[in-house]
């Protein structure tokens, strides 16, 4: 009876380690993906609205990038950043929303943008203000009508803090396709032409 009770006595010790261990990882994992969300939400929703140009819509796609995120998190192998990784999983849902309602976002270009950017601004004075907004729609207007890469390119440039090597990766193509095709539209929005994607 004692050599039962001493492996039963030693059965619940393990278990009892093994719960302790398992309730620490997951305390750790549970931090790990607060401290993911703070750093990374504003620049995957700002990257989705600059694809979509629709906040309600950036906001759910953040939402389901970061559930997704967290079941896959043991998938994340590390060898890109992981706004890149998390990028990547916002323009999946993102595409897979979109082919769900079966419609194209269209871009319209109403108060929601200057709403949006006005967060964004500094106090400034009424005038600067304005001219300010004009600039930015302007500059929204020629984004929403790149396509395919060059797009994307712009938008993780301008929304993100991601180096021209990540955003290549990101994309597939070299850093140098990334960093010409960018310099190009810059060139092209400063000279007031519209840049028109091979």
């Amino acid at each position: 009876m004692r050599k039962k009770s001493k492996k039963f006595v030693k059965f619940c010790n393990k278990m009892v380690i093994k719960r302790l261990i398992l309730y620490e990882r997951m305390k750790s994992l549970e931090q790990d993906i607060e401290k993911i969300y703070r750093e990374h939400m504003k620049t995957v929703q700002n990257y989705i609205f600059c694809l979509c140009n629709n906040k309600s819509l950036a906001e759910d796609v953040t939402q389901e990038t970061f559930y997704r995120a967290i079941k896959a998190i043991k998938k994340f192998r590390g060898d890109c950043k992981m706004q890149v990784w998390l990028c990547q999983i916002a323009k999946n849902v993102l595409f897979k929303e979109q082919k769900r309602k079966r419609k194209i976002v269209l871009v319209s270009m109403n108060s929601e943008i200057g709403d949006i950017m006005d967060s964004f601004m500094a106090d400034t004075n009424v005038e600067e203000e304005v001219i300010e907004k004009e600039q930015r729609v302007e500059l929204y207007k020629q984004i929403q009508k790149l396509e395919g890469p060059t797009k994307e390119l712009v938008c993780l440039r301008l929304t993100t803090e991601l180096t021209f090597k990540d955003i290549a990766y990101f994309l597939g193509k070299t850093e140098a396709w990334a960093r010409v095709e960018f310099y190009r539209w810059k060139e092209k929005v400063k000279g007031g032409e519209k840049y028109e994607t091979k």
